[in-house]
């Protein structure tokens, strides 16, 4: 076996970029739940109420878009922040076939609430502002180069596994 800080080891965990992403993630959705708890609302419904209230009514396919979600995981989501008054699922009258979620006034006035969330997560991770914007960015390009990644031209590519 190699030594655990072998950086010429392709496969130690340490150096993997999916291993990092993925602790980060887990470790900021932790920084969140204890501002989301008092609102009712989980991460992925945090998430949701994000895009509402910067873009309501949306269809849940422009939704699903936005959240990068499918709509199987998006609609029990959807039921649940309905089940609680925050929004409402309707059938879009410009389209019968499509449902428009719209915000309820309870879920219009939480926003005020949630507007506290963005400066209490920067202040508990403890990071200056223009690292988290360096690091926002960053990801934003990985998040590019994996849609890249996975278009139907990047499948004829040589790619290592």
């Amino acid at each position: 076996m190699s030594d655990v800080g072998d950086a010429n080891n392709p496969l130690a965990l340490e150096q993997q970029v999916c291993f990092a992403l993925s602790v980060a993630a887990r470790s900021v959705v932790a920084v969140y739940r204890p501002l989301l708890e008092p609102m009712g609302l989980t991460h992925p419904q945090y998430l949701v109420m994000l895009a509402l209230w910067q873009r309501a009514p949306l269809s849940v396919r422009r939704l699903s878009e936005l959240l990068q979600l499918d709509p199987g995981t998006l609609s029990p989501l959807l039921k649940r922040l309905e089940a609680i008054g925050y929004l409402r699922r309707e059938r879009d009258p410009g389209d019968e076939r499509s449902l428009a979620i719209t915000l309820t006034p309870s879920g219009q006035a939480l926003r005020r609430q949630a507007e506290a969330i963005p400066p209490a997560v920067v202040d508990r991770l403890g990071l200056p502002v223009d690292e988290l914007l360096d690091i926002h960015a960053a990801l934003t390009r990985v998040i590019d180069a994996t849609r890249s990644a996975q278009s139907p031209a990047a499948s004829g590519r040589d790619s290592p596994a």
